[in-house]
Parts: structure tokens; sequence; C-alpha cells
């Protein structure tokens, strides 16, 4: 069993045919905080979980007590790519739930001035990429370089990091990190 509440609350929301804004609306929880807690950005008390499931509608029981099934799936097309990005950054995954998965797989495409922000990311887990074409500056922690096509990054995601696409040009990369945190 995963112990990973965002992947596990995606896997039911989805399995529902639900958006995480139509989530938010039946069981009045923001959207930005079921997003905070899809990412694993923030750990909600036992309350404020009941009350998103209660948009679904699923128990607390019932959702603890799932048990992902293993996707028999080993091939994607291009179309089958599932967006889980907005804005300038598009991130279109492997697959379309990481529930019990412990790789997340993404194609990246940074529009020119695309960047993940001022404050820089930290996580648990690993994660690295390849750039496909573009130019990426990557920094972690006092660390900057900007990479080109065939380049790649790879490092320990607790370290403070940040992604930027810079010339003219979008930019496309290839990342995995482990375990899911995106």
């Amino acid at each position: 069993m995963s112990g990973d509440l965002g992947a596990r609350l995606r896997y039911v929301r989805t399995a529902h045919g639900l958006s995480q804004r139509e989530l938010a609306k039946r069981s009045g929880v923001p959207n930005s905080t079921i997003s905070l807690i899809e990412s694993n950005g923030v750990n909600p008390s036992v309350g404020a979980l009941k009350r998103v499931l209660d948009g679904v509608p699923i128990g607390l029981s019932e959702f603890f007590a799932l048990e992902p099934e293993r996707p028999q799936k080993a091939f994607y097309e291009a179309s089958e790519l599932v967006e889980i990005g907005k804005g300038p950054i598009s991130y279109r995954q492997v697959g379309d739930s990481l529930f019990g998965r412990s790789l997340q797989i993404l194609k990246e495409r940074y529009e020119p001035g695309g960047d993940t922000g001022r404050v820089p990311l930290s996580h648990e887990g690993e994660e690295g990429g390849v750039v496909l074409s573009g130019r990426l500056e990557v920094t972690v922690d006092d660390e900057r370089r900007v990479l080109g096509p065939g380049d790649a990054y790879y490092f320990d995601s607790r370290r403070p990091h940040r992604f930027r696409c810079v010339g003219p040009h979008p930019c496309e990369v290839v990342s995995a990190c482990t375990p899911p945190t995106f």
C-alpha cells in the first residue's frame, strides 16, 4: 500500500471523474488546498481530509483501504501523456495515476522565460533530466548552469533548485523523479 497521501487522493479524484476545481466546489475546500495535498505540499488534518473526501464521496476507511492496481500498460502514445501543468510550463506525465508507483516521468516544455519561480523548490527524493531542445538554466544550491540539447542534470531534490528557460526558443526536457513528488 502506498503511503503517498497526495497520489492516493489524486487517484480517487480522477477515478470519480472529478477535476480539482470540481472537488473543491463539492467539498467546500479551496482548490489550492486540494492541489497542495495532491502534491504533498501539506499534510492535512483528519478533519480537513474528511471534508475533501465527503466531496467525492468516499469514507476515510475506504480511502485508506484502497490498494493500487499495478498498471499493466507498458507503452503510451504522445496523445496519452497527461497534462499536469499550466501556464508557461507544460508538464506531461507518463501514466494517468502515480498511485502505487515509485517513479514519475515527465515531458516538460518551458516557453521562453518560463520559470519555476524565484523561491527554490525543495522536496524529498532524487530527480534528473535530459534537455532535448532549447536552453534551460538550472540552479541547484548556489550553482547555476545553462544546459543545451543533450546536456543533463541529476541531484538530490532536498537541495534547493530552480528551472528557467533562457533564450528565444522553447525548451523541452524529459525528466524523472523518485518518489513521485510533483
